[in-house]
């Protein structure tokens, strides 16, 4: 059995996406909407939850839509429901950040539109960027081995933690 460590219980996951969408109301009390773009399985529960706080602190509209790609091959990438992104303002939501590839193919359908901004959010940051994306808004950073993997648990709609594990050489 792979031992966890873990790094974001619940509570303190549910802290820092309180603190996040307070960041992000923040950054964007111009906006008189936000179209949240979360990245289908552990992306889309994190969006719904940003949204959730986002509401009791932005006077704007706030719209979730769910990406989905294969992140291993991520050529095709689909939005459901499809919208309008010209003019408006986006923020791309993920559950760790590892290399930046997953993000910067989800901008793909995103930069064949004109949106006013595009800015992004992970609730784990990890610190081995392989492609060109800096993420806005970090719940938590953290520096692992090459060889770990970081797991977010999401069930019932919540984050239930997150936890680093060795990954077994193949």
């Amino acid at each position: 059995m792979v031992e966890k460590k873990y790094i974001l219980t619940k509570e303190v996951a549910d802290k820092k996406l309180r603190r996040m969408a307070l960041q992000v109301a923040e950054q964007n009390c111009d906006a008189d909407q936000l179209i949240l773009i979360g990245i289908k399985e552990n992306g889309i529960v994190i969006a719904h939850k940003i949204r959730t706080y986002l509401q009791e602190v932005f006077s704007g509209e706030v719209f979730v839509v769910e990406l989905s790609l294969n992140k291993k091959k991520p050529a095709l990438v689909s939005l459901d429901p499809a919208m309008d992104f010209d003019g408006k303002s986006i923020l791309l939501i993920d559950d760790v950040a590892n290399s930046g590839r997953t993000m910067l193919y989800a901008l793909k359908p995103l930069l064949e539109t004109y949106p006013k901004k595009i800015q992004t959010l992970v609730l784990v940051e990890r610190t081995h960027k392989s492609f060109p994306i800096d993420v806005d808004y970090v719940g938590l950073s953290i520096s692992t081995a090459l060889d770990e993997h970081i797991t977010v648990e999401v069930a019932d709609g919540d984050v239930k933690g997150a936890w680093v594990q060795a990954v077994p050489a193949i």
